[in-house]
């Protein structure tokens, strides 16, 4: 499985989308959840911090849930 490079900073655009969307770390994690991801906060914010990477279905749901286009958490990359 090939995963993306730490040097690739996509938790920045992950962060600016929360921020975008109003809301916190914990209220996405309670979203994420309700939509039947097992992520806990310090595993969330491992993925703020490029420290873990982003599964696809995380990315699928962050889409939805930050009303983003996958272009926006990419941007800059």
């Amino acid at each position: 499985m090939q995963k993306i490079r730490p040097d690739l900073d996509i938790g920045r655009n992950i962060q600016r989308l929360r921020k975008a969307a109003g809301l916190t770390q914990d209220q996405t994690v309670a979203k994420l959840q309700l939509m039947g991801l097992n992520i806990s906060k310090s595993t969330y914010a491992k993925l703020e911090t490029n420290r873990m990477n982003i599964k696809v279905s995380e990315l699928v749901a962050m889409k939805e849930i930050f009303r983003a286009e996958y272009q926006d958490f990419f941007a800059g990359l």
